[in-house]
């Protein structure tokens, strides 16, 4: 299981950004489709309390919510995923 799942969908642009760091850097992470299954857009809203994505949860329990590539990173960084 990847330390990372990640919830969003292909027309979202907050979403293609984040999914473009995460590859860049080599991180990796378990994708969810909202748009493909009402259980997973169920599931990020019940992680986040909102519709809005990306949702990015951490093994750890702590989620972003359309994370600005600088809070992304940060948040890597603390976990040990990026030098």
């Amino acid at each position: 299981m990847a330390e990372i799942e990640f919830y969003g969908a292909d027309w979202c642009g907050d979403c293609r950004r984040s999914k473009s760091l995460l590859n860049t850097l080599g991180v990796e992470y378990e994708m969810f489709d909202v748009e493909e299954s009402k259980e997973n857009a169920d599931k990020a809203q019940a992680i986040s309390g909102r519709t809005n994505i990306p949702v990015i949860k951490f093994a750890d329990g702590v989620h972003l919510v359309e994370p600005s590539d600088a809070v992304l990173h940060a948040e890597l960084k603390i976990r040990g995923l990026v030098s």
